[in-house]
């Protein structure tokens, strides 16, 4: 693919393709789900692109394996966060949401995984580790957790003509807001920054001009609506 190709496509498919059932990562390809292969591992919320073997592999290359579950998790959905990744596209992030039922996964990580893990979310001050209690989320094999492990969004939920927007690519049961793809969101933030310039010029200027991309950025995070459920922060 070629590369101006290749650097749309990564912006506006986030949070990429994501299996409708539990799997089993394994170097890159998917495997079936092993719920003994979790034992010893961290539960760790995947909200957005975390969830999909692409990214996956971005993040951990071509060996070990994660074992990836599908669970549901009430009184929450998943938003567009505020902020602008460096390669262009608008990262997910969970949000209470009482009355509503989100599909998502759990990723369980081994130590050095975490470590991995913790390396790509933390890096740009967009996230902080933490873990929430008193939560309902039920795993696909029929168990279910009261706490868990997630990286927290630290600028909030970006609003547009004031609410929140959900990732059409998440399914949710109750969802209140309007869910738009990912090239629906940058299309609304383009208008709002630089209406003059193409949908296609407007993505390479976001991955190109670190400049331009932090003062969006900056702009989204000012009427942008905090994490609104008590989150343990976690120091790393």
């Amino acid at each position: 693919m070629p590369e101006r190709t290749a650097k749309l496509e990564r912006a506006r498919s986030y949070p990429y393709a994501i299996p409708d059932g539990s799997y089993t990562w394994n170097g890159g390809a998917v495997a079936a789900f092993d719920p003994a292969a979790r034992s010893g591992r961290t539960p760790v919320l995947a909200i957005g692109s975390n969830q999909s073997p692409q990214q996956l592999t971005r993040k951990f290359g071509d060996s070990g394996e994660i074992p990836v579950q599908r669970a549901r998790l009430a009184d929450f959905d998943i938003y567009y966060s505020a902020h602008i990744t460096r390669y262009g596209a608008v990262p997910a992030m969970l949000q209470h949401a009482p009355g509503t039922v989100v599909t998502l996964s759990v990723t369980w990580l081994d130590d050095r995984q975490l470590d991995i893990m913790h390396g790509t979310e933390l890096s740009a001050a967009k996230y902080e580790f933490a873990v929430i209690e008193k939560i309902d989320l039920a795993l696909d094999c029929g168990a279910g957790l009261e706490s868990v492990y997630l990286y927290v969004g630290v600028n909030g939920h970006l609003m547009h003509d004031g609410d929140a927007v959900a990732l059409a690519a998440v399914p949710a049961e109750g969802r209140r807001p309007r869910a738009l793809t990912t090239a629906g969101i940058l299309e609304i933030i383009r208008k709002r920054f630089a209406p003059d310039d193409s949908p296609d010029e407007f993505v390479f200027k976001l991955v190109d001009d670190g400049g331009f991309r932090t003062a969006c950025t900056a702009a989204l995070a000012e009427d942008a609506a905090p994490f609104a459920h008590p989150a343990r922060s976690l120091k790393i």
